[in-house]
Formats: C-alpha cells, structure tokens, sequence
C-alpha cells in the first residue's frame, strides 16, 4: 500500500508535464498548424518511441560531450579561482580572461574555436568547456576568498604555509560551493554541447535537429528538442544527487 501511495505521489509531481503537453496540443490545433509547422505532441512522442534506436547514439554523444565539458570546465573553473586566490599577479591576468570569455557570445567564438582546434569533436568539447568553467570559477574563488580568519589563524598558529591552508582547509571549504557551480552549469553543459553540434558538428543531438530540420522532418526535430529536455532534467537531478552527496560527506 505504503508502495502505491509513493507511485500517487511520484505521479502527482508530473502535472506539469501533462499541463505543458495540453497546451502544446491545443496551441497547435486551434491555430490550425499543419505538422510542418508544429506538430502535435503525441506525434512527437511516438517518433521518439518508435524510433528510439536512431536517438539513442545521438543522445549518448551529446550527452557524453556534455560530461566531459562539464567536468573539463569545473576543472579548469576550480585551477583559475586556485590561481586568483594565491596571487594577486596572476589574479590580473586570469579574472579579466575569465570575464572575456564570459561576456563574448559563444556563437561568436565558435569560429575562432574551429581555427584553433578545428571542427568536430574538439571544438564541440572545446565550447562546452568554455561555457562551464566561469561559474566554477566564481563559486570557488568567492568560497576561498570566505575562509574564515579562525581558520587561517589556526594555521598560521601551526606554522603551516598556503598550501598547506589551501590543500587541508582551503578545498574542503570551497567543495559544496564547486558543487553547487555543478549543478548550475549540467543543463547548461547539454545546451552548449547542443549548439555547437548543430554549428558545427556531424554528431550529437545538435547535428540530429539540424538535419531534420534540413529534410522538414518536424516529428523528428521536436523529438530532438524533447529529448534533449529530457536529458538536461536528468543530468541537473543527477547533479543535485551529487551536490548533496559531498555536501554531506564535507559536513
């Protein structure tokens, strides 16, 4: 029984989705769209249904180019904020990189990616990184800058130096801060991946829309930017999973 109640209960947080599909429907038939224009949500469903072995090997690249991103550029988020928070030379050189990254479009650099590590997977790879790595940075440079002054203190009463007070104290401090940054940037990681794919990929769910849009096979590009939900929902409740798993552990 205690069963049945949790599958109740499980099925009552999907309203949502349901509502988003009524309106999807009826959106669609009361302006009279034809399925070239939009088409109506079971449609979509059963494309994706039907023909889930073609979606399958483009939803694993897009998602594996999505983890690799995202965990490049946490990577590369968490040794620049490393780098700001030790130096103040380097802090001048790495933050307004950082904020230039940030602020230029990345479908302006999408070119300038391609001339350098040239098309396919490495820049597909190369942008996702791009746009995971600043909120890496920032939430991990604003926990270091927060260690508190006990803490530097009590080292410093040890006779301990900076890294010693980064690597004992300084990491575990800012790890449920990266984490959160984590959790921001999954679904975000799949959109970039998605972009860069439909720029300039030959795989992934980007190239898949890109190509049904080509051939106006609209069941098959809703059911690409349906899967893609999908998929980005999955890897943010993963990253939340994950978030509070070292949380906890830190704690």
């Amino acid at each position: 029984m205690s069963r049945l109640r949790a599958v109740g209960a499980g099925a009552l947080h999907l309203w949502p989705v349901a509502l988003v599909l009524v309106l999807w429907d009826l959106w669609v038939v009361l302006n009279g769209y034809t399925a070239t224009v939009a088409p109506r949500p079971w449609d979509v469903i059963a494309d994706v249904v039907d023909g889930f072995g073609d979606y399958l090997p483009y939803t694993a690249y897009t998602l594996g180019m999505s983890l690799g991103g995202l965990v490049g550029g946490t990577i590369v988020g968490f040794v620049g904020a490393v780098l700001v928070w030790w130096s103040a030379a380097l802090s001048g050189v790495v933050t307004p990189a950082a904020l230039v990254i940030r602020s230029v479009p990345i479908t302006a650099m999408i070119p300038i990616i391609a001339r350098v590590v040239g098309y396919g997977d490495p820049a597909v790879l190369a942008s996702t990184v791009l746009i995971c790595f600043f909120p890496a940075f920032v939430f991990t440079l604003s926990a270091l800058t927060a260690i508190p002054d006990s803490g530097r203190d009590l080292f410093r009463v040890l006779g301990a130096g900076r890294a010693q007070l980064l690597g004992r104290y300084g990491v575990l401090h800012a790890l449920p801060s990266l984490m959160v940054s984590v959790r921001i940037t999954a679904p975000t990681a799949v959109l970039s991946a998605m972009l860069a794919e439909f720029l300039m990929g030959a795989n992934g769910l980007g190239a898949l829309f890109s190509r049904a849009r080509s051939y106006m096979d609209m069941e098959r590009a809703w059911g690409t930017a349906l899967v893609a939900t999908v998929v980005s929902v999955v890897v943010f409740i993963l990253a939340r999973l994950l978030e509070r798993r070292v949380a906890d552990r830190v704690s």
